[in-house]
């Protein structure tokens, strides 16, 4: 289906940005667009890719302007730009919502203006019961999807939803290695803190599958075992060598949960098991809708929803197993001082 096609990929010089481009460079696919406000990181990729099918563009999806001019002539959009640190998204929530939401909003627009075929964007399991700003924007974010969805009907907008990224930036994983290295304490929130644990590969699979299956407004989550952060820390040091390697408990931090839901109860009634992943049909109620107001639904009451707590759960091994296949881990056992998944 990208014979011959162009795709847009903003915030493309991120870590989902890099791994989905890996995965389209070796296609038929005609040219590849990297969308970012980062010069020096698409100069980097310039240099480290060198390839003709890319093609980059400097802007901010705040901007609608610059969206719209990376655009146009388009085929497919996979939006991947997002704040998505906690803490900074915590102290400075409206640039959350500028970014997460307003942005979402532009690159939807320009996509609909401009007769996009396809546009899947990036969520979080953080958007299902979000407590923090950076969920909280990206609940809103989904909400975004769906409605624009409603009305767009040559350009089929759909979601992805992930946990726990490995060793993506800003994820624990190379946090915990650097600790490692320096002989410094590992320090961990909560040991029974749970976490989906997925790979980059898992996430553009799942991109891939949205890409192909989806009808408008839907939503993708790929099912995914979970592990205690104490379970991945202990992987950690036995795979570096070191199984006697401090571990220290700091205490949760402000906008932190036990556990994340990757689908609310109320989206697990409805939700379409396919497998090894769940899809979510959109609620395309208009405003003159009877059920939940006059009517109700009994299978809320009786529905559990799919978190880290009541997922597969990894033992050390098990973690170990899966940390194996990432490129970093694989080199960090060899030895070798490398950088975390690009």
């Amino acid at each position: 289906m990208f014979a011959g096609k162009k795709l847009l990929i903003t915030g493309g010089t991120g870590s989902f940005g890099n791994a989905v481009l890996k995965r389209f460079l070796d296609t038929d696919i005609e040219e590849i667009r990297i969308f970012s406000r980062d010069e020096k990181k698409q100069d980097d990729m310039r240099k480290r890719y060198n390839n003709p099918k890319l093609k980059f563009y400097i802007g901010d999806v705040r901007d609608y302007q610059s969206v719209l001019n990376a655009v146009r002539g388009v085929d497919y959009i996979y939006h991947a730009a997002a704040l998505k640190q906690v803490p900074s998204c915590e102290f400075h929530p409206l640039e959350a919502v500028k970014t997460n939401v307003l942005g979402t909003e532009n690159v939807l627009e320009a996509a609909i203006t401009s007769g996009v075929a396809r546009v899947v964007c990036l969520s979080t399991d953080k958007a299902v019961y979000p407590i923090n700003a950076m969920g909280i924007s990206k609940a809103m974010m989904e909400k975004v999807i769906v409605a624009k969805s409603r009305g767009s009907d040559k350009t089929i907008i759909s979601a992805t939803r992930y946990g726990n990224v490995m060793a993506s930036r800003g994820s624990v994983i190379p946090l915990f290695v650097d600790q490692i290295r320096a002989g410094k304490p590992i320090t961990i929130t909560d040991p029974n803190m749970t976490r989906f644990m997925m790979t980059l590969n898992d996430a553009v699979d799942l991109v891939l599958y949205a890409f192909e299956h989806a009808k408008p407004g839907e939503i993708f989550i790929q099912k995914a075992p979970a592990a205690t952060i104490e379970t991945l820390a202990k992987a950690l040091t036995q795979m570096m060598g070191k199984p006697e390697h401090e571990i220290r408990v700091i205490g949760t931090r402000h906008g932190e949960k036990l556990y994340e839901a990757l689908l609310s109860r109320e989206e697990m009634v409805a939700a379409q098991d396919l497998g090894g992943y769940y899809r979510v049909p959109p609620d395309l109620r208009d405003l003159n809708y009877g059920k939940f107001v006059e009517q109700g639904e009994v299978g809320i009451s009786e529905a559990v929803d799919y978190n880290s707590h009541n997922t597969q759960r990894l033992d050390v091994e098990g973690m170990k197993a899966l940390l194996m296949k990432l490129t970093f881990m694989a080199a960090v056992v060899r030895g070798e001082v490398v950088d975390m998944e690009e």
